[in-house]
């Protein structure tokens, strides 16, 4: 597994560096043989470190810790908790699906775009309140089962996930509502309905 390790605004030293080294590996190895790579940035946020590990399991699959701590040692250590518990989870799901699973993946090419809010959201919006396209990047769109999209979903530690329903061929969605729980979107249910 290759592994980096960079801090933010932070000179990572080779003692916070070997800390990683020592911590990451093996908690991932534990329950993912062939992790393909890992990445670690540090930052200083006032007086608290935070700590990001992002870890590609394979094509595909990302998981994501995230922790803050007055301590850089005790924000790596946290996060790396985050990763572990993560992959315990899901990992027999993950180990099929790598395992005995010989399926084409499918992927539905997308443009993926990060808009900046044009104005402040205090204010009234103005007459032309155009979102300000700030990045505009190549992604796809994964064809999953929704129990697939939700595991994904925690993993990556993201909001929401976009995805092709396996079973119906639409494009659905899967999120986090403020409740805690996971809301799924399938336009596909209502058709022949109609919307009053």
């Amino acid at each position: 597994m290759q592994l980096s390790v960079k801090g933010k605004q932070l000179d990572v030293g080779a003692a916070l560096r070997g800390h990683v080294e020592d911590m990451l590996p093996p908690a991932i190895e534990k329950y993912f043989e062939n992790p393909t790579d890992a990445h670690v940035t540090l930052a200083k946020e006032g007086k608290t470190f935070r700590a990001d590990i992002v870890v590609h399991v394979g094509k595909g699959i990302t998981v994501q810790g995230h922790a803050s701590a007055e301590d850089a040692y005790a924000a790596i250590d946290v996060a790396t908790v985050h990763v572990s518990k993560r992959l315990r989870r899901y990992k027999r799901r993950l180990r099929d699906h790598h395992r005995g699973k010989d399926v084409k993946a499918i992927h539905m090419p997308a443009l993926q775009y990060v808009i900046e809010p044009g104005f402040d959201v205090s204010e009234e919006a103005p007459e032309n309140d155009q979102p300000v396209i700030v990045a505009e990047m190549e992604t796809s769109i994964e064809t999953l089962s929704v129990s697939e999209a939700v595991m994904r979903m925690d993993l990556s530690n993201e909001h929401a996930l976009l995805f092709r329903n396996s079973k119906t061929d639409g494009i659905n969605m899967v999120y986090v509502r403020s409740d805690g729980n996971v809301g799924w979107i399938d336009p596909s249910a209502n058709e022949g309905g109609s919307a009053s």
